[in-house]
């Protein structure tokens, strides 16, 4: 867990995560899936749907792993959202050797960084 560690030395060191809901005209309700690389600050991955599922979070993860390189020591620290925490997720973060972090339960402050 990063205990609100945000600190980094360089890139591709701590990534984090998170969805937004926007309402649209058009579609109603639809979400953006972010992820952030904690050293620069820049959105590194993104998706948009109109279904938050775990099927966004992938995409966002797929759409991050083309923009950088993935060193051992990566960790992506996200909320305890189903779509964090399904086994199509994790499974894809263990294929990628990317360790998972939490935010605590009731605790927005452990992921305000994004």
């Amino acid at each position: 867990m990063l205990k609100q560690d945000f600190s980094t030395t360089g890139l591709n060191q701590k990534w984090t995560a998170d969805m937004t809901y926007i309402q649209t005209k058009r579609n109603g309700w639809c979400y953006l899936s972010t992820i952030m690389d904690l050293h620069s600050r820049r959105i590194i991955g993104y998706s948009f749907s109109k279904k938050m599922d775990t099927d966004l979070v992938l995409k966002t993860l797929e759409s991050a792993v083309k923009n950088r390189t993935i060193t051992g020591d990566l960790i992506i620290h996200t909320d305890l959202g189903s779509q964090y925490t399904s086994d199509d997720y994790n499974q894809r973060l263990t294929e990628l050797h990317i360790r998972h972090s939490y935010s605590r339960k009731g605790c927005p402050y452990d992921n305000a960084v994004i």
